[in-house]
């Protein structure tokens, strides 16, 4: 008797994160992305960078507490997603909305906190997606793999902080934002010292 045929659900998946980019072009093309276009499109990219970033944690904290390894296979392709909308949302900074004039840009960077946040973050990300492909994680070899991809946190960190500060006055959303990301490394820290003390004090 054959085997059942598996769905290609990676497929769907990739389609799915390629989502907003494609809502994006469609109101660039239909011209419903509102009076200031590409500030709309630099917002959207930084958003699903954060998204993305999140979900990428949050896929190591859902294997844990719902024992679903299979998301696991998805959690690399989630993180490159971070960093394609992260590479969009400077390139539309830099050769949209600045014309490519980097001295203005080297000020922003200078002058403004959430420029220079934002850009410390994506200039993070560039190893972790260099170093996504399985043949990097045996160059590397496990250990220093594995050291090199927990810069995702100060990563994410400052991706909130960022966000924060951008925003100003209507704080709400980064700060949803920040619980989310509190949530996901006091999984972490918890799981990392809290079962080591709970098993100290059980002994005592």
């Amino acid at each position: 008797m054959a085997g059942k045929r598996k769905i290609p659900i990676k497929p769907f998946v990739f389609l799915v994160c390629l989502l907003p980019a494609f809502w994006l072009v469609y109101g660039i093309f239909t011209g419903t992305l509102g009076a200031n276009p590409i500030e709309t499109i630099l917002r959207d990219l930084g958003d699903w960078t954060l998204r993305f970033l999140l979900l990428g944690l949050a896929i190591s904290t859902v294997r844990r507490l719902m024992g679903w390894a299979w998301v696991m296979r998805y959690r690399r392709m989630i993180g490159l997603f971070a960093f394609f909308y992260a590479f969009l949302h400077l390139a539309v900074y830099i050769g949209i909305d600045h014309f490519f004039d980097w001295a203005t840009i080297w000020k922003d960077i200078v002058k403004r906190p959430y420029i220079t946040i934002g850009m410390t973050a994506l200039l993070l990300l560039i190893p972790l997606a260099v170093t996504s492909p399985k043949i990097m994680v045996r160059k590397l070899g496990g250990a220093r793999w594995k050291k090199l991809h927990k810069l995702v946190y100060p990563i994410a960190i400052m991706g909130v902080v960022h966000f924060y500060l951008l925003v100003k006055a209507d704080v709400r959303e980064p700060l949803i934002y920040g619980g989310i990301l509190l949530f996901l490394l006091g999984e972490r820290l918890y799981r990392r010292y809290g079962e080591s003390f709970q098993f100290a004090k059980s002994i005592r």
